[in-house]
């Protein structure tokens, strides 16, 4: 399954604090951020079907984040 995210996520700094909970999430999958894109998108690919996890996790961590239709 792929998600994709609008967020608020700024710096590779940003990136670096969200990763290990994003990699423990996504396992067996992968994650990357756009940051170039007006929206800094996160985008998720997974077997787990629960987008609300990810908002959740992002926002726990002071981030917001919006899931965007695939």
């Amino acid at each position: 399954m792929i998600y994709v995210f609008k967020t608020s996520v700024e710096t590779e700094k940003d990136i670096l604090d969200l990763s290990y909970d994003l990699t423990a999430y996504c396992t067996p999958g992968k994650w990357n951020f756009d940051l170039q894109d007006c929206d800094r998108i996160l985008r998720i690919d997974t077997q787990k079907k629960n987008a609300a996890s990810i908002i959740s996790l992002l926002q726990n961590k002071g981030f917001n984040c919006e899931e965007l239709p695939y």
